[in-house]
């Protein structure tokens, strides 16, 4: 597989200090750059930014798998044993999930875990990791 470049995303937050609260301390992302109305994060190797908005709206949802999933969303492709030790810490730190842990596709091509939550803000964030790497964009 080609090695990914880090990808950049800036995206609304409705409560800056409580966002900056989440992805530092919930998602143990390092901080870096920021003023009073942006941050922005090593988001597991991407670089995230969060710009104060207070027009910030909530995303609407999808049908996906019978699972009610919220559009938009963003996240991250981890490794099993990142997602295993990720979902750990998100208990632990007792975030409500919209979409509890659970296995997607079991058995198929494209076996995954998969989990979504939001930030305080209202951003819908989803986790994954394949059975197997190789069938990330498998059709």
């Amino acid at each position: 597989m080609k090695k990914l470049n880090s990808f950049h995303l800036a995206m609304p937050v409705n409560n800056l200090d409580a966002c900056k609260d989440f992805y530092e301390n919930v998602l143990e992302c390092k901080p870096g750059r920021h003023s009073k109305s942006w941050a922005d994060y090593n988001f597991f190797g991407h670089q995230l930014v969060i710009h104060f908005d207070p027009n910030k709206r909530k995303p609407h949802h999808n049908e996906v798998d019978g699972k009610s999933v919220p559009v938009p969303h963003f996240g991250i492709v981890l490794s099993w044993s990142e997602f295993i030790n990720l979902e750990k810490k998100l208990k632990e730190k007792k975030i409500k999930f919209e979409i509890e842990p659970y296995v997607r596709f079991k058995g198929l091509e494209g076996e995954q875990k998969t989990m979504f939550f939001y930030d305080p803000s209202g951003n819908a964030l989803e986790f994954k990791c394949f059975k197997n790497l190789n069938q990330l964009f498998k059709k």
